[in-house]
């Protein structure tokens, strides 16, 4: 396995274009964590995942998972697999909205939004983490 080193200084715009990535994802699952917990709350939550046919409970694990994700997204922390592991998450919400047509702005939204985040948040984790994060830094360091 070839050794990944910092042999040179020079700046890769790519690195900084899967950063703007990871810090846009971190910014929509944090914000959509805190909507679930700070404005609809967590029972309101609740009563929307069991009308479209999910179990309520589920509101308690998807609002924390959202938050956490999006802060360890933002940090730049285990970027691969925060990533990976919201893919189930987004592929749910895309089932809910399968039915509302394509544009989002429409009635009850529609499903393009939450496909084209389980597409960025598949790139993402192919990427990895881009610069600024501990993930960059723990590469550098093997």
């Amino acid at each position: 396995m070839e050794k990944l080193t910092n042999t040179h200084s020079r700046i890769n715009p790519a690195d900084y274009g899967i950063t703007l990535l990871r810090i846009a994802l971190a910014t929509m699952f944090l914000a959509h964590g805190l909507l679930k917990v700070l404005v609809f709350t967590l029972p309101g939550t609740a009563g929307f995942f069991e009308s479209v046919g999910f179990p309520g409970f589920l509101a308690d694990i998807v609002a924390p998972a959202e938050t956490i994700a999006g802060i360890a997204l933002l940090i730049g922390l285990r970027t691969r697999f925060v990533a990976i592991a919201m893919i189930p998450l987004l592929l749910g919400a895309t089932v809910v909205h399968a039915g509302n047509g394509w544009v989002f702005g429409g009635a009850n939204g529609g499903w393009e939004y939450q496909a084209y985040l389980v597409i960025a948040a598949l790139a993402q984790s192919l990427l990895g983490s881009g610069v600024l994060s501990p993930d960059k830094k723990r590469v550098e360091a093997v």
